[in-house]
């Protein structure tokens, strides 16, 4: 595989993620619009987090993009801890609205 197939199928896979957040973060929001006033404000602040975190997910995604494809590698590497950070805050979301 060469350097901008890896790369392309590396920014598929992360665009993919994203498309699935976004899925989660819509279905948790309308739950949130059924919920008690507690929770739809508690909600809002964390709604509120994972909008951000999908945006730095997103300019991550953009960056790997625009990257030259002998260099990508380096964004890859310093992505994935970013990445991590986008995962697990989706995760402990989706875990405490699916526990509501």
């Amino acid at each position: 595989m060469s350097l901008k197939e890896a790369k392309d199928a590396y920014v598929e896979k992360l665009k993919l993620q994203l498309d699935e957040w976004s899925s989660e973060l819509d279905a948790m929001e309308v739950k949130a619009r059924q919920a008690d006033a507690d929770f739809k404000e508690k909600f809002q602040a964390k709604a509120d987090e994972l909008r951000y975190q999908k945006t730095l997910a997103q300019g991550r995604i953009n960056a790997l993009q625009e990257a030259a494809d002998d260099a990508w590698e380096e964004l890859r590497n310093g992505s994935e801890s970013i990445w991590g950070t986008v995962r697990q805050t989706f995760a402990d979301a989706k875990a405490k609205f699916d526990n509501k």
